[in-house]
């Protein structure tokens, strides 16, 4: 489906040679897998330490909704921090954030302080944002027809990150007594620093002044069809993503099922996430990405239908697969057709708009989750993420529908 509303090739764009693209995935890739891992650690250990510190139940998760806050707080002052100075220095921002985050919620477990954890919590998110602009980085200097590709590359880097994340939890919780995961968090800011060191080697070109001036303004491009449908699939891929991880930890705990169980579901969960990014990137270019978007968002529909079908631990593992594939799908789905939106000079701006308006809006979701959980029970949590589901798929079929009228008067 060819966008109607994007400029053909500008002479801003910048294509790199083979060797420095491969170079650069290969990096991105790595550095996504260590920071995945990091992310996945706090998904893993935000409730229960927040379960172990908060002065009320009720704040349990508030940690993990302030890791969520943290993404949204970072987007635009990073995508004004690369528009300028160029995407590594907001690698190289975001790395020192992840060290941060293990430093302070080590401090915080050490000595029993919530409101710490949750500012360690907050430099996870903002590490998290800045981890997620990998994947519109390895489409910079690569020509149109593979960007799809090359972002579903560095997004299977995440493969590793569901396997060493909750593994790095479960051999490190219990190795500083009487501090349950203060070393895991320890642990976690090493791991920061190494990404630190592979990030400094990425080559993308620096920004030129069409970057930094020119473009059309932002409400003319918000207002295209297909960047409304991107923004709103992306948003509920990633907002029910969030809502649902988020609470199934502790609804597994508060279940009666073991902490190893938690691990082994949220390690699953991670795989399933990013494993099919080998293979998303060529089913957008054979599919499009209005398909495999919508794919996405049934998928997690099915697992929102598995989940409320029991509560051992054999539902909570497939919801959690399932869920994770769902999000692959409907996030780099949405991703491409943010990438479809926008001229070469406009990246930045745009796409920064775009991750903001996602984590905005999953930071609503975040908030809602553990007190639904904590109120209403697990099968309310299911039911009330039905909604933004239909949502979704209403406006990629109203983008469908445009985009092909607007083709059609152009043909006639």
């Amino acid at each position: 489906m060819t966008n109607t509303s994007t400029a053909p090739a500008s002479p801003f764009a910048e294509v790199l040679p083979e060797k420095i693209q491969r170079g650069n995935i290969w990096r991105l890739s790595i550095a996504q897998a260590l920071a995945g891992a990091n992310s996945v650690v706090v998904y893993a250990t935000g409730g229960i330490v927040g379960d172990m510190l908060a002065p009320t139940p009720m704040l349990a998760t508030l940690p993990i909704s302030i890791f969520v806050v943290g993404m949204a707080a970072c987007i635009l002052p990073l995508g004004a921090l690369t528009r300028r100075h160029g995407r590594r220095a907001g690698f190289l921002v975001g790395t020192g954030a992840g060290v941060l985050t293990g430093l302070l919620a080590m401090l915080a477990v050490t000595m029993g302080w919530f409101w710490l954890f949750c500012l360690a919590t907050f430099f996870g998110g903002s590490y998290a944002a800045v981890v997620l602009s990998f994947r519109f980085a390895a489409a910079d200097g690569v020509e149109p027809k593979r960007r799809a590709r090359a972002l579903s590359l560095v997004m299977a880097g995440g493969v590793a990150a569901g396997v060493v994340g909750p593994q790095l939890v479960t051999w490190t919780m219990d190795l500083w007594p009487p501090h349950m995961f203060a070393a895991t968090f320890l642990v976690q800011a090493v791991v920061a620093v190494v990404s630190a060191f592979i990030l400094l080697g990425v080559r993308l070109p620096m920004p030129t002044a069409a970057e930094i001036t020119a473009g059309r303004p932002l409400a003319e491009i918000a207002r295209q069809p297909r960047f409304i449908a991107a923004v709103i699939a992306g948003a509920v891929s990633y907002l029910l993503m969030n809502f649902l991880m988020t609470a199934a930890p502790l609804a597994m705990h508060m279940g009666g099922h073991s902490q190893v169980s938690a691990n082994l579901g949220l390690q699953w969960h991670v795989i399933a996430m990013y494993a099919p990014s080998f293979v998303t990137g060529s089913l957008i270019a054979r599919f499009g990405a209005v398909r495999i978007a919508s794919l996405g968002l049934l998928l997690t529909g099915i697992s929102v239908a598995v989940g409320l079908g029991g509560v051992d631990v054999a539902h909570f593992w497939a919801f959690l697969v399932l869920l994770g594939v769902g999000w692959n799908f409907g996030f780099l789905g949405a991703s491409a057709l943010v990438l479809d939106c926008h001229r070469p000079e406009e990246r930045t701006r745009v796409q920064s708009l775009n991750d903001f308006i996602v984590f905005g809006l999953m930071v609503i979701g975040s908030f809602l989750s553990g007190g639904l959980l904590s109120a209403y029970g697990w099968n309310m949590v299911l039911w009330v993420s039905i909604a933004p589901l239909l949502l979704a798929i209403v406006a990629l079929a109203v983008a469908v529908r445009r985009s092909a009228n607007e083709a059609l008067s152009a043909l006639t």
